[in-house]
């Protein structure tokens, strides 16, 4: 049996290399030879590579280095044609052309009135003169440009050179790379000299350089080229179609939803008495000892530090209806994304599953899902609590998921074998390996809804969110950049107190 691992002696060594490219077998075996002995940058050439460029490298596989030059290569053949045929002076002549007729027919209409006596006349004039001269600038400008032709050629021509040269350097190094990928994963790598993906990557071409070509370095290439022929056929009838649904749902789910507002509501409610309501001396008093007892004395300094900026810029009371809402949302976020993340770890089918919900949570702009929010739920805080919510949520989930599947299966095992139940392997074993990944997503959680805050001010959420809307009406800068720092103050003030907490637990075990 041939050896393909790392202690293959040079027979075999050799061998391989000629399993793997099958072609110009000893011109490959120099080659790879001369790159795995260097002690500094190897210098290999490979002709066939630098004439054929991107081909070359879809014959053999080499997918990322074909994409790679074959855009870096149309870069240099829009100069190119840019410089053969494209008439570069085109727009500017059209410019000058229309200036043309304008000053004409406005010194044409000035002479007329100066013959009738007409006040207006001379600003005709004056105005023809400008535009004349306009188009005299234009046309020389035309001109110009189209003395750039051969500099722009020359330059397309020496970026081809350059970029062919470099594939011919580089080809070899990329390709031996892939020899080891795929001594150590042979049925997945690809290998040899394959025609049909070179007729692939001349599909590419024909697809891509001919038409952008045709973009660039036409003048008035076809409309076609330019916008998508379809323009708004399907877009308006399905826009009414949705709109007839959210209003349909919206209509029919009543009770539910406002069920969803006034059970946040009431989260929101016994927030806001701590933090707002109740005396600031208390609740300051009650952050410090909590950050100490928590984190330590240097958190507890650093958070002091935090609550005086917001106490003395007279930020104290909408930092703590930002508290608020970040502890309504992140409370939420927790309760629901921490189980689904446990969930999801352990079960990959619920997780394929959840995952286009997960990435439709995190990647739709806010703005667009503040949408449903305002016809479902309306405006104010709780709305703006769910927001933060769908924005918040999904970096959890994800970090506990992975957190769980990071557990070792033989740790798993090892439990298993000594009795350990599913509630006790979850209790004691997993959750306390997937502890720094979920604490990661808690971190991610929190900072995330901060984020939200200023996007929910806008459906009525309140807060520093407000403060921050206010100074991007007005143009109040330094308005803004306080909140904006209150805002960064609370953020780092409730990490650093979690993340303490949980490094000096940690450190006690």
């Amino acid at each position: 049996m041939q050896e393909t691992g790392i202690n293959a002696g040079p027979s075999s060594l050799s061998s391989s290399i000629g399993d793997f490219v099958q072609q110009n077998d000893e011109y490959y075996k120099k080659e790879f030879g001369k790159i795995q002995s260097a002690t500094k940058f190897p210098w290999t050439w490979n002709t066939m590579a630098a004439v054929a460029g991107p081909f070359w490298a879809a014959a053999r596989g080499l997918w990322g280095q074909f994409w790679t030059f074959l855009v870096l290569e149309l870069i240099a053949l829009v100069q190119i044609g840019r410089g053969l045929w494209g008439d570069l002076g085109a727009a500017k002549l059209a410019r000058a052309d229309r200036l043309n007729v304008r000053w004409k027919e406005l010194y044409e209409r000035g002479q007329a009135a100066l013959q009738a006596g007409d006040e207006g006349a001379q600003n005709l004039i004056e105005t023809a003169g400008n535009l004349k001269n306009a188009a005299a600038r234009a046309t020389s400008e035309a001109q110009a440009l189209s003395a750039e032709a051969s500099g722009i050629l020359i330059t397309g021509l020496i970026l081809l050179l350059f970029f062919k040269v470099i594939q011919g350097f580089w080809s070899n190094l990329r390709y031996e790379k892939q020899y080891l990928n795929w001594r150590a994963q042979p049925n997945t790598t690809p290998s040899g000299f394959n025609s049909s993906w070179i007729g692939y990557g001349v599909l590419l071409w024909l697809a891509i350089v001919p038409l952008t070509l045709y973009r660039f370095t036409f003048t008035k290439p076809a409309e076609w080229i330019m916008a998508f022929p379809i323009k708004k056929q399907f877009f308006t009838p399905t826009a009414n179609w949705m709109d007839g649904g959210f209003n349909w749902l919206s209509k029919h789910g009543a009770g539910a939803f406002n069920s969803i507002v006034e059970s946040i509501r009431s989260i929101l409610d016994g927030l806001e008495t701590i933090f707002v309501d109740t005396p600031w001396p208390v609740v300051m008093v009650v952050i410090l000892v909590t950050a100490w007892r928590l984190a330590g004395p240097r958190v507890a300094v650093f958070t002091a530090a935090c609550l005086a900026y917001l106490a003395l810029f007279g930020l104290w009371e909408t930092s703590m209806q930002t508290v608020a809402l970040l502890g309504a949302a992140a409370f939420l976020c927790l309760v629901f994304g921490i189980p689904l993340g446990i969930w999801f770890g352990k079960s990959k089918r619920a997780y394929n599953a959840a995952l286009p919900i997960l990435d439709f949570m995190q990647t739709m702009p806010a703005f667009v899902y503040l949408i449903p929010i305002i016809a479902f739920f309306g405006t104010g805080k709780p709305p703006g609590v769910l927001s933060t919510i769908i924005f918040g949520m999904p970096p959890v989930i994800r970090l506990t998921a992975l957190g769980m599947r990071s557990v070792p299966e033989n740790t798993k095992e090892a439990a298993r074998a000594f009795g350990c139940t599913k509630f006790t392997l979850l209790k004691d074993v997993e959750i306390p390996l997937a502890m720094p990944s979920i604490m990661t997503g808690i971190n991610q959680t929190i900072l995330m809804c901060l984020s939200m805050v200023v996007i929910a001010s806008l459906i009525g959420a309140g807060g520093l969110g407000k403060n921050v809307l206010e100074a991007l009406q007005y143009a109040a800068k330094g308005q803004g950049m306080l909140a904006g720092l209150a805002i960064l103050f609370c953020a780092m003030v409730i990490d650093r107190i979690i993340q303490g907490h949980y490094a000096r637990s940690t450190a006690k075990q």
